[in-house]
């Protein structure tokens, strides 16, 4: 994102509803419109093109929802929900969305979900990453996910995330109190995320390093880490070794 727009694409099956939306971001010059998208598949394309700072999002469309969408994704970018079912907005602000809006759009609304996401970019940015690229791009701590498990959603920081463990070709995601799976393997996480970041402590596991509280020898060989709230994980004798290094102990 420049330091100055938001890069923004919206994504909505009603070609007069993407062309309303277009036409009320015109008053708002921190604000540059980087594509459209009419469904779920279009829009997995343009997010991987455009990398945009901002989706607004219908929730419901043909064939994948916005909220399947956003599972589809590695990491996704701020999220406004825009959508003519109110009945979603439970589920909306279930997930965190920054602001959810119900069609017609209200001017006013639009501009106070435009400020809530400004106040959202100081700092670390949420940057949403290409699901296929060629070269698939580190997933870093500051960067968010969506996660969905059931009826129920999250985004999620993956700084927040102390724990990734395998559950045959799903992996179940530790973070304030949560224990969801998601549709990844853990050999597919290994793959993307920051190894300065997040260790492969076994074929089970892997570990967020900024949450290890203390490690501790369990034989001769091996070790064993604790996380900050307590839950243990063993390390294979080759992790383990390559823990060692790592850390330099």
């Amino acid at each position: 994102m420049s330091a100055s727009l938001l890069d923004t694409l919206i994504v909505d099956d009603e070609r007069l509803a993407r062309r309303e939306l277009r036409r009320l971001l015109e008053d708002h010059e921190v604000v540059e419109v980087v594509g459209e998208a009419a469904n779920a598949d279009e829009a997995e394309q343009a997010v991987r093109e455009h990398q945009p700072d901002l989706l607004l999002l219908d929730v419901q469309m043909p064939g994948d929802s916005g909220f399947d969408l956003l599972e589809r994704l590695d990491a996704v970018p701020h999220v406004v929900f825009v959508t003519a079912y109110d009945e979603y907005a439970i589920q909306a602000f279930e997930v965190n969305a920054l602001d959810y809006l119900v069609k017609p759009v209200e001017p006013e609304r639009l501009a106070d979900a435009i400020e809530t996401v400004r106040a959202r970019t100081t700092g670390a940015q949420p940057q949403a990453v290409a699901a296929e690229a060629e070269a698939p791009t580190t997933l870093t701590a500051e960067e968010q996910v969506f996660v969905k498990d059931g009826d129920r959603c999250w985004f999620v920081q993956l700084a927040d995330v102390r724990l990734f463990e395998s559950a045959g070709n799903y992996t179940r995601l530790y973070f304030n109190g949560h224990e969801p799976l998601i549709h990844r393997s853990l050999s597919y996480l290994e793959d993307r995320l920051d190894p300065d970041q997040f260790f492969r402590a076994s074929r089970q596991h892997i570990l967020n390093l900024d949450w290890v509280d203390d490690v501790s020898r369990w034989s001769k060989d091996k070790l064993k880490v604790t996380l900050e709230d307590g839950t243990e994980v063993e390390l294979s004798r080759r992790r383990s070794k390559q823990f060692c290094q790592k850390l330099r102990l």
